[in-house]
C-alpha cells in the first residue's frame, strides 16, 4: 500500500512536515508495510518554502528588514537557478513585534532584500509566493529594496502605504541590472485589483489593523503609486491586473515592475514538487490544512490535491483541524472521507495544543479505513 500524504500546514498548530510525520507513524502503528510519501504543500503563503526545501531545495537564511523595520532572520529556497521566496517569512504578520499590528507604516522592503539575496546566488527564475503580508504599501519597500527611487520633493518616501501619499517621482533607472532576463511567477490565488472596492486598502487592510480612517490614507497611497510608476518607460500599467491588490499591493509592483506573471499559488507549488508524478505511484492521497471551510472550496491546497488526484483516477481524503462542509461539499470536493480532528478534541485550544498527538491517532483511523478508502 503507497500513501501520499500532501498536507498544508495546520496553523499555529503544525508545519505540513509534522502534519505529513504525525499521520504516517499513526498509519504505520496499523500497517507497518505501508509505503508512505510525504510532500508538504504550501499555496504561496505560509509553509511555501518549507514545501519546497521537503522537495530538494536547499534553504537559505538572510537577515532582512521585517514589516515594521527591524532585522529578522527570513528564508528562501534555492534549486540550481531557481528560487522560491515566501514573502511572509520577511514581511508577514506573524513577524510584527507581539503581534502589533502597523497597517500604515509596515513595509515590504525585506521582501525585495530577499529577492536580491537570491540574485547573489545566481538565481534567474523567482516565485515570488505572497500571502499572510503585514503591509499595504504597493509593493514600495519591495522596489526601494532593488533601486527604484522613490521621492516626495525632497526626501525619500516614508516606509509604509501612509508614506505613498506623498509621492511625487519614482526612478526605476537604479533598478537592480541583475535583473534582467529574471523571470518571476506571482503565486497569489486573490485576482483582487490595486485600487477600489475591491483592492488591497479596502479588502485586505483591515485584516491588518487599519481602521476606516486608515484604509482612506492607504488607498490615497496606492492610487499615487499607480500614478506615478505607471507613466514610467519600461512599467506594464497593472493597476487594474488581477492579482494587483495581492499582499497589500505587491502583486501590482511584481506585475508592473519586475514583469511577473500571475498564477494560482497552489498550481505553482504542485508544480514544482512534481505532484502529479507523485500522485501516480500511489494507491490513497490524503491532503488537508487546518481549517476545511468554504474558502477552502476556492481553490486553497486540498483543492488543488483532490483535482489532482481526480486526474489520476485516485482516491483521497481530507484531514483537517475543523471543518465546516457537510457531507455534499466534501463529496462534491472529491473527498472519500473527511477526518477532523474537532472530532477527537472539540474544546478548539487543546485541538490546537495537541495537534501532533490526534494527528497520529487519525493516522491510526486512516490505516484502519484503508480496505473502505481505495476500494475501486
Amino acid at each position: 500500500m503507497r500513501i501520499l500524504i500532501a498536507s498544508d500546514k495546520f496553523k499555529g498548530s503544525a508545519t505540513g512536515s509534522e502534519v505529513a510525520a504525525a499521520l504516517a507513524d499513526g498509519i504505520r502503528e496499523i500497517t507497518p508495510d505501508a509505503v508512505v510519501d510525504a510532500a508538504p504543500v504550501a499555496d504561496g503563503g505560509e509553509g511555501t518554502v518549507d514545501a519546497a526545501v521537503a522537495s530538494g531545495f536547499t534553504p537559505v537564511t538572510v537577515s532582512v528588514t521585517g514589516p515594521t523595520g527591524r532585522p529578522v532572520d527570513a528564508a528562501f529556497a534555492v534549486r540550481g537557478e531557481q528560487a522560491i521566496i515566501e514573502m511572509a517569512a520577511a514581511s508577514g504578520l506573524d513577524l510584527l513585534p507581539n503581534g502589533e499590528k502597523d497597517a500604515l507604516a509596515a513595509t515590504s522592503r525585506g521582501t525585495g532584500e530577499l529577492i536580491a539575496a537570491a540574485l547573489d546566488r545566481g538565481a534567474t527564475s523567482i516565485v515570488l509566493g505572497v500571502g499572510g503580508s503585514a503591509c499595504t504599501d504597493g509593493g514600495a519597500g519591495m522596489l526601494q529594496a532593488l533601486g527604484v527611487a522613490l521621492r516626495t520633493e525632497d526626501r525619500p518616501v516614508r516606509p509604509g502605504g501612509a508614506g505613498l501619499v506623498d509621492l511625487v517621482s519614482a526612478d526605476i533607472s537604479g533598478l537592480d541590472p541583475r535583473l534582467d532576463g529574471v523571470s518571476f511567477v506571482l503565486a497569489a490565488d486573490v485576482d483582487n485589483p490595486l485600487l477600489g472596492d475591491r483592492g488591497a486598502a479596502a479588502v485586505f487592510a483591515p485584516q491588518k489593523g487599519a481602521s476606516a480612517d486608515d484604509v482612506a490614507v492607504l488607498e490615497a497611497g496606492l492610487s499615487r503609486l499607480a500614478e506615478v510608476v505607471d507613466v514610467l518607460p519600461g512599467v506594464r500599467p497593472s493597476a487594474t491586473a488581477p492579482g494587483a491588490g495581492a499582499a497589500g499591493g505587491v502583486g501590482y509592483a511584481a506585475l508592473a515592475v519586475l514583469g511577473a506573471v500571475r498564477e494560482a499559488g497552489i498550481d505553482v507549488i504542485l508544480r514544482l514538487i512534481s505532484l502529479d508524478e507523485r500522485i501516480a505511484d500511489a494507491d490513497l492521497v490524503i491532503t488537508g490544512e487546518g481549517s476545511l471551510d468554504d474558502q477552502s472550496l476556492g481553490g486553497k491546497t486540498p483543492l488543488g490535491v483532490s483535482a489532482a488526484a481526480a486526474r489520476a483516477g485516485k482516491p483521497v481524503v481530507a484531514v483537517c483541524g475543523r471543518t465546516t462542509l457537510d457531507a455534499a461539499q466534501a463529496a462534491s470536493a472529491g473527498f472519500g472521507k473527511v477526518y477532523a480532528l474537532s472530532d477527537l478534541e472539540p474544546e478548539p485550544a487543546k485541538s490546537m495544543a495537541n495537534a501532533v498527538p490526534l494527528l497520529r491517532e487519525v493516522g491510526r483511523a486512516i490505516a484502519a479505513d484503508l480496505p473502505a478508502l481505495t476500494a475501486r
